[in-house]
């Protein structure tokens, strides 16, 4: 009986390592930046987010905050709408999906639609930085709403995404083809 749960229980296995590895290595980084102020990987993703809004026509600009703080704030259209802080980079919601597509591992192709989700990943949360900025900026009454429930359905529904595509071309496409 428990041979007919193995595949599973290694799949769920290989989950857990590498996504508790990750999240371990993540707050390691992260434990560098005590006190320092917001860490490099946020402030390159708040940089994007300035640039951006700024193509957009929505004069912008990133103000450090105190370093102790760990944040820094978005100074748009001549007012201060939101602030970043290390948890808006996405990079928990990245460990997640690595983590998730590497225990379906399927050598080299693994690491080619790891680095493309990745990617797609990163825009997708810049954008909904952005997008979250611009509704703080127009129609402030909606920002509880926009940042509670619409923006974080972005970037998780791109995680389900990316998921279901790896798992239905990639991960299971052996499986398909074994069964025909």
């Amino acid at each position: 009986m428990f041979n007919d749960f193995k595949p599973v229980l290694k799949i769920l296995l290989r989950f857990i390592i590498l996504y508790v590895v990750m999240v371990l290595g993540y707050q390691f980084y992260l434990n560098g930046f005590k006190n320092a102020g917001l860490d490099s990987f946020s402030t390159w993703v708040m940089t994007q987010v300035d640039f951006v809004q700024n193509l957009m026509g929505y004069a912008s600009q990133m103000v450090e905050g105190k370093p102790q703080d760990e944040t820094a704030w978005f100074f748009v259209s001549g007012k201060y709408v939101s602030r970043m802080v290390e948890g808006c980079n996405a990079v928990s919601v990245m460990i997640l999906f690595l983590a998730f597509v590497f225990a379906f591992y399927e050598g080299f192709k693994t690491f080619i639609f790891s680095a493309l989700g990745l990617v797609f990943l990163h825009i997708m949360n810049v954008l909904r930085i952005v997008g979250l900025n611009i509704v703080l900026v127009e129609h402030p009454q909606y920002s509880k709403m926009a940042h509670d429930y619409l923006f974080p359905a972005i970037i998780y529904g791109s995680v389900v995404l990316l998921w279901l595509i790896w798992i239905k071309f990639y991960a299971l496409k052996n499986v398909e083809d074994e069964n025909r």
